[in-house]
């Protein structure tokens, strides 16, 4: 935890240093048919809230994740500490998860390194506009195992490639997995979401309008495929 503490701390000092002096507050929703994270089948129906504030480059936000059609889906809440700058972007997320972690009981504040439901994971990136590339680590918490049965450091990498074609916003992905973990449920390197999402600004007034957007996702490493509909509440 101490070096949490620390890299916090830095990013705080970090942004002092540039400006952008108006506090950004964001309120939103997505609904979704199903919850599929980085090719991963992780529940179905689902509302999924976001509360954030970014102040000159920093942010924190919550996001979380309930099942509206299966009570037995897990909840997740999840904090993040990000900063950007120009084109790149650093953080850190706190996952947590309900069920499925080393905590049976789903203790939130339970931050035990070998009985907690929490995964710390850190995140580099950069967007070059045309694109952007992303890469995220688990660095404690509940993560997998490799195969020496050791600590894996779960990690995945992603690219997006965004474009805009008959007036619709398109954005094209492809992430991986690098080494083997039980995390991600690979023995080493392994391609797992290929996905293409389409959104669309649905106006209901003048001043409203409903972001509604499709996926199509696939996981070549477990063979399986996701059709995903969802729609963006914000006021």
């Amino acid at each position: 935890m101490k070096k949490i503490v620390l890299l916090a701390i830095g990013l705080v000092a970090l942004a002092t240093t540039y400006a952008q002096e108006t506090v950004e507050t964001t309120i939103s929703s997505d609904v979704v048919s199903s919850y599929i994270w980085r090719g991963q089948d992780l529940g179905s129906a689902a509302i999924q809230p976001t509360l954030g504030v970014g102040y000159k480059g920093l942010s924190l936000s919550a996001w979380g994740s309930y099942g509206i059609a299966d009570p037995a889906d897990a909840k997740e809440f999840d904090l993040t500490l990000a900063y950007t700058l120009d084109g790149l972007n650093i953080g850190i997320t706190d996952y947590w998860f309900n069920a499925g972690g080393l905590d049976p009981d789903g203790r939130y504040f339970k931050y035990d390194a070998h009985g907690t439901n929490h995964v710390f994971e850190a995140n580099v990136g950069y967007d070059f506009g045309f694109a952007s590339v992303q890469w995220y680590t688990n660095f404690t918490g509940n993560d997998g195992i490799n195969k020496d049965g050791k600590r894996a450091y779960s990690s995945y990498a992603e690219i997006a490639v965004p474009f805009k074609l008959a007036t619709v916003d398109w954005t094209a992905r492809a992430g991986a997995v690098p080494y083997c973990t039980t995390f991600y449920g690979t023995t080493g390197f392994a391609v797992t979401h290929l996905s293409l999402q389409a959104t669309k600004d649905i106006k209901v007034t003048d001043a409203f309008s409903i972001p509604v957007f499709g996926q199509v996702i696939a996981n070549p490493c477990t063979q399986k495929a996701y059709l995903v509909l969802g729609l963006t509440l914000r006021p």
